[in-house]
């Protein structure tokens, strides 16, 4: 081999190890190349749903899952999916876990609020959590940050027993020296909090009705026929009335209403203010049980509410698609029994079943 051919050779080897180091170090930039993916702490707290493309691209959206008895761990991510999946939104579902890193209703073992610090949304459904101080500074300071909320059925009751006393006036029964907390975070926040049941829950349905001055409001584009199996809840809120309960004699759509019970708000907007001047959107509902959602009518009506929360009025069309993404199987909403030995990771994906596992039925003395 003469000098000529050589010097070629060296050259074309050294570029050939330049271009291979190049491409390795822009790895995880834009561009399409992987991404190297970091491992989080809270990582096994959580599912994510990916939005490709749609308006709210870019976005993203935390949902806060942990109920005793509505089968919140089964609501949310199937609402995630498709505000991910039809709207583009980046979704993350949190869960409160067992000891085994199980789906646990109700736990106060969760991680992953942090996630809040970029949101554009919060979507919470819990009953009387009680999460780690560290995680509650991370929703305390979401809302001093003005940003919304849309928030599901026991999410007025949403906090119990916290110790701490930085964070006691969350509690839902919340009596002390903060006034302008009194009766907790679902008062203060959502405008209301919990007052008791307002009708035989599991025995009488609900029929939602559009309150009368609403017809053009957004929140209700494209909704009708709303029907729900989760029971009232006596509600005098702090807000614009959305929607009315009609509280039916059975649980069935075409029941009958029953004739002692009056209309109560059901679905209302406000926009909260802080002691601070920090004010931001809020959609709630008390209703949201996981066979809810099924219905077509209801399950609009929070897609839009998640919209509206963020301003995305303009977004907003009546023949929004609201399909169900992948195969939804709720389980019957109750105290006695959930889908055991389930992990936030067999949630991934959209043809992911909700809800996999078997009935767990807890022990009655």
């Amino acid at each position: 081999m003469n000098k000529v051919s050589l010097c070629w050779t060296t050259y074309l080897l050294c570029f050939t190890l330049l271009t291979s180091c190049t491409a390795k170090s822009g790895e995880g930039q834009q561009g399409g190349q992987e991404q190297e993916v970091v491992e989080q702490p809270y990582d096994k707290y959580m599912v994510q749903y990916k939005g490709t493309e749609g308006p709210g691209l870019g976005k993203n959206i935390v949902f806060v899952a942990s109920d005793h008895e509505y089968r919140s761990e089964e609501t949310l991510p199937e609402l995630a999916k498709i505000l991910s999946k039809r709207y583009g939104f980046n979704c993350t579902v949190l869960f409160g876990l067992d000891e085994e890193g199980y789906i646990l209703p109700g736990s106060s073992n969760l991680k992953g609020l942090s996630l809040l610090k970029n949101a554009d949304l919060l979507f919470l459904f819990t009953r009387f959590a009680h999460f780690d101080s560290e995680e509650l500074q991370y929703i305390d300071d979401y809302i001093h940050a003005g940003k919304p909320i849309v928030a599901l059925r026991t999410a007025t009751h949403a906090f119990d027993k916290i110790t701490d006393p930085k964070w006691e006036h969350y509690n839902w029964n919340y009596k002390g020296e903060k006034k302008e907390w009194k009766d907790g975070f679902g008062e203060y926040i959502l405008g209301e909090t919990w007052v008791s049941h307002y009708g035989k829950n599991h025995a009488q349905s609900s029929r939602l009705i559009p309150e009368k001055g609403q017809e053009a409001n957004p929140i209700l584009t494209g909704v009708k026929d709303m029907w729900v199996q989760s029971g009232g809840y006596t509600a005098e809120p702090h807000g614009e009335v959305i929607a009315r309960g009609e509280v039916l004699n059975g649980m069935s759509q075409d029941a009958a209403a029953d004739p002692n019970k009056e209309l109560l708000p059901v679905a209302w907007s406000r926009e909260y203010t802080l002691e601070d001047g920090a004010s931001g959107r809020v959609f709630t509902t008390t209703h949201g049980a996981s066979e809810d959602i099924l219905n077509p009518g209801f399950r609009r009506m929070l897609l839009n509410a998640a919209l509206w929360a963020m301003e995305m009025e303009k977004d907003i069309k009546a023949d929004n698609n609201i399909e169900l993404v992948g195969p939804y199987q709720p389980t019957q909403f109750n105290f006695k029994g959930y889908k055991a030995k389930v992990k936030p990771a067999d949630l991934a994906g959209w043809d992911s079943l909700i809800m996999p596992g078997e009935v767990f039925e807890k022990k009655v003395k």
